[in-house]
C-alpha cells in the first residue's frame, strides 16, 4: 500500500523540484540511472557523500514547511542529494528562541544535516511584514552561501499565492505584482536559489500530510493576528470572496498569477530587446522613439534606466515612472523629475537624460 495521497502529492512536488535542481547543478555524484523517472524513485536510498549537492529547506515549524522538510528528507537521498534545514528566529515573540531550537530538533530527527537556527534583527523599513521578510531572506542567503547550497526550498502554497495576488491588486502596482511568487527565483548572484515546490498544492494538503505522518507543527500566532494585512486577508478577505463568488477563488487567483507572470516576462523581454533601438549613438534615450513604443514596454525601459542610474528598485514606484513617462507623452516644458536615490530625469533637446543629480 502506497503513502497517503497528501504525502504522495508533497513528495512528487519535491521530487520534481529536485530534478530541476539536478538539471541546473549537474554533479557526477548525483546522476540518476536511466530507468529513474519522476513517477518513481523507490529504490533504496544511499547516503550521499560530502561532495554531493546540498539542498536546504527553510522551515518555520509550521505545517507547510514541516511537510516540505519531510518530503525533502525522503526524496533527496534517492537522488544523490544532501538535505539540510534552516529556521530563522525573528525575535518578534516571547519564546521564539525556544521555538527555533525545537524546529532544529525536529529537522534533525528527520535526518536533515546540516541544520541550524539563525537569529535576526528585524528593522522597520516597509512595515513589519516586509521588514521581517527582508531579514529572513538575508539570513537564508547567508546560510546558502556559507554551506554552499545549490538551492533553498520554501513552503509557499497555492493559498499563499492567491493572497499575494490580492495584495498586489490592492497596491495597484501593475501586472508584475499580480504575477505573485515565482516557482524559481533569486538575486543577481544566485538567480535560481529559491524553489517553491508547493505553489500548485493547497495549504490543507500540507497540513494533512503532517497529520498522517504524525509530524508536530507550530501555528504562528501572527498568522491569526488581525494587525497584519495578510492575516486579515486570509481569515476575512478570502472567505468573503469565496462566499460571494463561490469555491474556486484560490485556484483562479493562482492561475491568474501564472498568466500574469507569463505576460510580464514577455513584456520584460520585449523591453530589453527594444532598449537598444531607442538610444542614440551617445547612448541617450530618444523621446520620439520612446513615444512610438507601447506604454507597457516604454515604462519598463524607463524603470530600467532609472535603476541603472542609481535609483533603488524597492523605492521606485509606479507614480515615479508615470511622472517620467509624462516627459515623453505629455511634454509641456516640465522641470526635471526627482527620483529616489538622488536620481534626476529631464528632457533635453529631444533626449531623455536620467542621471545622478
Amino acid at each position: 500500500m502506497g503513502p497517503h495521497p497528501a504525502v504522495a502529492a508533497i513528495r512528487l512536488a519535491v521530487r520534481r523540484a529536485l530534478h530541476d535542481i539536478l538539471t541546473a547543478h549537474p554533479s557526477p555524484h548525483s546522476l540518476l540511472p536511466a530507468s529513474t523517472t519522476l513517477a518513481s524513485t523507490d529504490s533504496a536510498a544511499t547516503t550521499p557523500g560530502e561532495s554531493a549537492p546540498l539542498v536546504l529547506v527553510a522551515c518555520s515549524g509550521g505545517a507547510d514547511s514541516m511537510a516540505l522538510a519531510s518530503a525533502l528528507a525522503f526524496e533527496a537521498p534517492k537522488l544523490g542529494l544532501r538535505a539540510g534545514g534552516v529556521t530563522v528566529d525573528h525575535g518578534l515573540q516571547p519564546g521564539s528562541g525556544l521555538r527555533a531550537d525545537e524546529v532544529v530538533l525536529r529537522l534533525t530527527e528527520l535526518g536533515l544535516a546540516p541544520v541550524e537556527a539563525i537569529s535576526v534583527t528585524v528593522g522597520r523599513d516597509g512595515g513589519p511584514e516586509a521588514a521581517a521578510r527582508d531579514a529572513r531572506y538575508s539570513a537564508l542567503d547567508d546560510a546558502a552561501e556559507r554551506h554552499g547550497a545549490s538551492a533553498v526550498l520554501l513552503g509557499h502554497t497555492r493559498d499563499d499565492q492567491a493572497e499575494t495576488v490580492l495584495l498586489g491588486l490592492a497596491r495597484g502596482s501593475g501586472i508584475r505584482s499580480l504575477s505573485g511568487m515565482a516557482a524559481v527565483s533569486g538575486g543577481p548572484g544566485a538567480p535560481g536559489r529559491y524553489r517553491r515546490p508547493f505553489l500548485q498544492l493547497d495549504r490543507q494538503t500540507a497540513r494533512k500530510a503532517c497529520m498522517v505522518q504524525s509530524l508536530p507543527v507550530w501555528d504562528d500566532p501572527h498568522n491569526a493576528d488581525p494587525a497584519y494585512t495578510r492575516s486579515r486577508l486570509r481569515h476575512e478577505g478570502l472567505p468573503a470572496l469565496e462566499k460571494a463568488l463561490g469555491k474556486g477563488v484560490v485556484e483562479a487567483l493562482a492561475r491568474t498569477a501564472q498568466l500574469s507572470r507569463d505576460d510580464a516576462d514577455a513584456l520584460d523581454t520585449w523591453a530589453r530587446q527594444a532598449e537598444a533601438s531607442v538610444r542614440d549613438a551617445a547612448g541617450l534615450l530618444e523621446c520620439a522613439k520612446l513615444y512610438a513604443l507601447p506604454p507597457a514596454v516604454r515604462r519598463r525601459i524607463l524603470r530600467s534606466a532609472a535603476i541603472e542610474a542609481g535609483a533603488p528598485a524597492g523605492s521606485l514606484f509606479a507614480r515615479h515612472i508615470e511622472e517620467v513617462d509624462r516627459l515623453i507623452t505629455g511634454w509641456r516644458g516640465q522641470k526635471a523629475i526627482n527620483l529616489p536615490g538622488r536620481v534626476v530625469a529631464q528632457r533635453q533637446g529631444g533626449r531623455l537624460v536620467i542621471r545622478q543629480g
